[in-house]
This record gives C-alpha cells, structure tokens and sequence, in this order.
C-alpha cells in the first residue's frame, strides 16, 4: 500500500457549497467514506441544479465523489467522473490552470492503482509542468506532483528516476507546511519505501516511525493512512526478520482497515495478503490459509 491523498478543486461559488464541502471533508478526515459519499453525491446534484453541467462548481463535485469512490475501491465509477472534471476545468480555466494539474493528478493516481503506468506517466508530468509554471517550483502543489510521479517510477522500478523526486518533494514540503503536516507525511513515506526496495532498511525505519507519528497525530490512530503507515513499517520490519514487531503492525493494520474501510475493501486484501506472508514465513501455514482465502473473496469483487 501506498499513500494518496484527498485532493479538492476549490469550489468557485465557495457560499453555496462550503458547508456541503465541509462535511464531506470532515467525514473524509475522520475515516468515514461512505458517509462521504452520500454527501457528496448530494453536493454534485445540488451543483448541477444550480449552476448547470459545465460549472467550475460541478467540477468540484464530480472530482471529491471521484476521490471518494478511489478510496472505497470503486475504480469503475471514480474514472468517468475524473475524466468529466477534467474536461470541464479545461474548457473554462484553460489547459495550463492548476485547478487542471489537480485532477490530472487524481486521474493518473487512480491509473497508477490500477497498473495502468502508461496511461498514468504523460498524466504526472503534464501535471507537475503546470504546477511548476503556474505556481513556481517550491509550491506545495508541485510537491504533491513530484511525489505521484516519483510513486510511479518506483512502481515500475525506476528507482534511480524516483530517488532524487521524493527528495526535492520532501524538502519542499518540509520548508512550505512545516514539519508535521500530513502531506509531509506522505514524502517521508514514500521516500522510505524507495529506500526498503532498494534494501536500504536503515534509512527507511525512522522516515517510516516519523510519517507514522504525525498520521497518527494528525488524523487518530484509527484512520486508513494510519493503517497504511503501520502496513509499511510491519513490512520493513518483516524483511528484517523482525517478525513478532511485524506482526502486531499488521494485525492493527487489518483492524483499522476493516472497521473504516469495510471488510470488502482492497486495502483490508492487501492487510490480510502481507499477515498471511508473515504467517507463512514463520511456518505457520494454518494461519495463512484463511486470511489469503478471505483476501481472495475480496480481490474477486468486481468494483
């Protein structure tokens, strides 16, 4: 697992739709995506009632319930949504506006979590393009691009291109949010997983134990991106040895996911895969068994 976060276009008609907006936020914030979701999907009919189907404001709507569905699994219905924001921010802001770079952004996101690298790269770096001419190159944005597109060398294990990307996203973000923020969080993550893949477990452990804090700070310690940090630390320790640390990790890891995210969701699979690799490499195979059959039920539901 990796970290992506909750990006919004800012709604243009901010006194119609803030309080909509806001709570779609909050539940999103708190773990509660279904609960999102319904708002949300009430915000994108209210915007279209009141401002038509090419509104920045529908823009909005469709990109947050997109966001939403992306984290629920629900791929298939994220995609059109995407892809119909991105085509109306186009037309009424222009090709090279930040508020295009975002959704190109959460569209190759949604590709990238797919395995769709291909469609996903020209996506990333149009995107980072525009952040950088638009906003200048030490922007929190470009920061943001800079690490979706370094996640998707290292998906591809482009790890020479992906390095010196999570570094410049993290310096970035550090100097501009401050050293707590949560999109400080997600450099730091990422930037330990390049180190894990290229078995540089000393340089990752403290990045990790670092972007677990401040999730946890930052969010509770029963979020999904608290459960995604816990996920990757579990998995450095496993590939250390360090077994009986991994498998605490996991199985909260599993908890957490299951209870803010449903027990049918890709990221509660991914939890029970890595504990039951866990199992099996410590001889426990009757413990494995279960968990990868439950994992497949999961991997098997057509989103």
């Amino acid at each position: 697992m990796s970290h992506s976060d909750y990006r919004k276009l800012p709604p243009t008609n901010p006194a119609a739709f803030a309080t909509l907006n806001e709570e779609v936020m909050r539940l999103y914030q708190a773990g509660d995506y279904k609960a999102a979701t319904v708002i949300a999907e009430k915000a994108q009919k209210v915007a279209e009632e009141n401002v038509g189907p090419d509104h920045p404001d529908v823009a909005t709507s469709l990109n947050n319930l997109a966001a939403l569905y992306e984290a629920q699994g629900e791929y298939a219905k994220a995609e059109p949504l995407y892809t119909r924001s991105l085509a109306i921010v186009e037309k009424v802001f222009g090709p090279d506006h930040p508020n295009v770079a975002t959704t190109l952004n959460n569209l190759a996101l949604l590709y990238q979590a797919q395995g769709e690298y291909a469609k996903a790269e020209p996506l990333c770096k149009r995107s980072l393009d525009i952040q950088e001419k638009a906003l200048g190159p030490d922007h929190p944005n470009v920061a943001q691009s800079l690490n979706n597109l370094a996640g998707l060398y290292k998906a591809q294990g482009e790890y020479a291109k992906a390095e010196p990307l999570c570094e410049r996203s993290l310096a970035i973000s550090e100097k501009a949010l401050g050293p707590d923020h949560p999109d400080v969080a997600i450099s730091l993550n990422n930037l330990a997983s390049l180190y894990q893949a290229q078995g540089e477990y000393a340089k990752a452990e403290p990045l990790y134990k670092r972007s677990l804090a401040i999730w946890t700070m930052a969010l509770g310690p029963d979020h999904p991106d608290v459960a995604i940090s816990l996920n990757n630390l579990a998995g450095l320790y496993e590939a250390q040895g360090e077994y009986a640390n991994a498998e605490l990790l996991f199985k909260r890891s599993v908890t957490i996911c299951k209870k803010a995210l449903g027990p049918d969701h890709p990221n509660v699979a991914t939890s029970l895969e890595n504990l039951a690799s866990l199992y099996r490499a410590t001889n426990r195979p009757e413990l494995a068994k279960p968990l990868e059959a439950r994992a497949a039920k999961i991997r098997a539901i057509k989103r």
